[in-house]
């Protein structure tokens, strides 16, 4: 199994900042590629960035990119969203996964493990 921890989530205002962590642990975790999606009231969870293990270049979806900037450090098997700019279509609740690949995708279903969330919300 892995477990995926998220952390750094919070109230800020419309062109504020917040950074994300994800924690990962667990016997299954190995080189594993990693992602951020979000799910927003009343709407489906939606893909946010990916990343390869090891790094690479990064999957971002439209609406974030320029933006948002995914990294990790598998050293302490943490990866982070640096989220710049934020306007208030961005509050959602933020997942972390994992999938039994080192390459990273955007679909929802390509991935084994997913966090709690955390929650961002973003006043006008």
């Amino acid at each position: 199994q892995v477990q995926l921890v998220e952390s750094g989530g919070g109230l800020v205002q419309a062109g504020g900042s917040l950074s994300l962590s994800c924690a990962a642990s667990g016997d299954a975790y190995n080189n594993n590629a990693m992602g951020w999606f979000r799910q927003a009231p009343g709407r489906a969870r939606v893909f946010v960035a990916a990343i390869n293990y090891g790094g690479g270049i990064p999957r971002y979806a439209i609406s974030v990119r320029g933006r948002f900037t995914i990294a990790r450090d598998d050293a302490s098997n943490t990866m982070y969203l640096q989220m710049n700019d934020l306007k208030p279509d961005d509050t959602a609740v933020y997942y972390c996964a994992a999938r039994q690949s080192r390459w990273s995708s955007s679909g929802e279903d390509e991935y084994d493990y997913w966090g709690q969330g955390t929650q961002v919300t973003v006043s006008s």
